[in-house]
């Protein structure tokens, strides 16, 4: 049952009919969508779920979808497959996002345009990496900080953005308040807020059980206070996109109030298509946009989105180093024998793991060293065992050029075999060899006179059946 106080609560609220509202939570609808990586196109033109073919240009197939308007990569599923069991999954072709939130590219489309080229984007609230995958492919030529500050779910951000395969972005591990000292840093700042979850509610029966009035008060609270310690990141001109899964007012247009009331934001309202059914709202005092997603009017969940430009700044100051540590002449020989990625990209050791990062971001990287606990940058290469390298995981779902070394193809089957780290054999040139399934690559094998060694990471291997 849908908590009485938070439907008395949107009462008057643009858009929001109870009857219609507690309908479509008492149909047990689910909206399936995903979104797929244009950096890591299929070589056959499907992408293969175990139970049901899943042909993009097919008309006739058991799992039809329909394009997402507001987002050019997204598409809904007529019903949801078995993910875990779809090898392109786990080759980062495509990502599990809720509908609604892609919404994030139009304002993208709308606030940044195409020109990204050399922009610096904060992710805030990344985990567990939707809208930060998002961001690496809009801002292909630009530099995302993916941030998240509960450790746990920090190492979920690191294994989807390894997946999606980006070099250019950056996973720190960080509270809010720790960007303070990067001051004037960011072109765009997106805060898909802690919220109260209410827009879950399909999804999640758990989220009803916890929702709470004092919930909403303590989240607006956070919320506000995310804001406050996050603006001073941000460059004058620069965008701030706001975004909660809660429909509650105090959440949602109460806090673009507040936004504005330190005269330094000024609200861009975009331009909708009327046929979405997202609603246009206005915050009481100051009448700032915000765009609301209700599941009775828009396939998908509900959420709430609004854009900011900082109107009062400036631009980025003089930032101290810290050294990364850099390669000796014997390991950038070996790393040049191994992958020569030319005088594009930079090389640093963390540990005795070498990275390799667009030299373009190699100074903005030792800068967010100095401030921020990063868990991940850049591509990981490999560690250098005596005169081998033995790769990383990182390097083979990069979009790094891979051409020079042996590939190993497997089917269907032997893929999920790959995948649950099974033992299984195939006819392969010796050494290394990159694991590729539909022409996207899985990991990396040895292949031995007598066997061959799966070395697909322990932690992320399927355990379902």
């Amino acid at each position: 049952m849908l908590p009485p106080l938070l439907i008395q609560s949107l009462q008057g609220i643009k858009g929001f009919h109870a009857a219609a509202f507690e309908a479509v939570h008492q149909s047990g609808e689910q909206v399936t969508s995903i979104r797929l990586n244009p950096a890591k196109p299929l070589t056959v033109d499907r992408l293969s779920f175990t139970e049901r073919p899943f042909p993009l240009k097919t008309q006739n197939s058991k799992l039809k979808t329909k394009e997402i308007a507001w987002c050019p990569h997204g598409h809904y599923l007529a019903e949801r497959p078995s993910f875990t069991l779809d090898p392109v999954f786990h080759a980062g072709a495509y990502y599990v996002q809720e509908a609604s939130s892609m919404f994030l590219w139009h304002m993208l489309e709308q606030t940044i345009g195409n020109n990204t080229k050399g922009l610096k984007v904060l992710d805030l609230c990344a985990a567990p990496g939707g809208k930060s995958t998002l961001l690496a492919s809009y801002f292909k030529d630009g530099l995302v900080i993916s941030n998240e500050v509960i450790k746990a779910r920090a190492s979920v951000l690191v294994e989807n953005i390894t997946k999606w395969g980006s070099g250019n972005v950056v996973v720190t591990n960080n509270d809010p308040s720790h960007f303070k000292a990067l001051e004037n840093f960011f072109d765009v700042i997106v805060v898909d807020a802690p919220c109260s979850g209410s827009g879950l509610f399909r999804k999640d029966a758990q989220a009803i059980e916890e929702w709470s009035e004092n919930n909403v008060r303590l989240c607006s609270q956070r919320q506000e206070r995310i804001i406050a310690d996050i603006l001073p990141s941000l460059k004058e001109n620069g965008i701030l996109i706001y975004s909660t899964c809660s429909y509650s007012k105090a959440e949602d247009e109460d806090i673009l109030d507040t936004l504005i009331d330190n005269q330094l934001l000024k609200p861009v309202p975009i331009p909708l298509q009327n046929e979405w059914g997202i609603v246009e709202t206005l915050s009481d005092k100051h009448v700032a946009n915000g765009y609301r997603f209700y599941p009775y009017l828009t396939k998908g969940e509900g959420f709430f989105i609004a854009a900011f430009i900082k109107t009062n700044g400036g631009q980025s100051g003089y930032y101290s180093e810290q050294k990364l540590g850099g390669l000796s002449k014997t390991e950038q020989q070996t790393i040049n024998e191994f992958i020569h990625l030319g005088t594009d990209f930079s090389y640093f050791k963390q540990g005795d793991a070498i990275k390799a990062i667009e030299t373009q971001w190699f100074a903005s990287l030792q800068m967010l060293a100095k401030h921020l606990y990063i868990k991940k940058a850049g591509i990981e290469l490999g560690t250098i065992k005596g005169k081998d390298v033995i790769p990383h995981h990182e390097l083979a779902l990069s979009y790094l050029p891979l051409d020079c070394f042996n590939k190993m193809d497997l089917d269907e089957e032997q893929a999920l075999q790959y995948l649950r780290r099974q033992d299984f054999f195939v006819e392969s040139t010796k050494g290394w060899n990159l694991v590729t399934h539909c022409g996207l690559p899985l990991g990396w094998a040895k292949v031995l006179p007598n066997r061959l060694n799966n070395y697909y990471p322990q932690a992320w291997r399927i355990l379902k059946s």
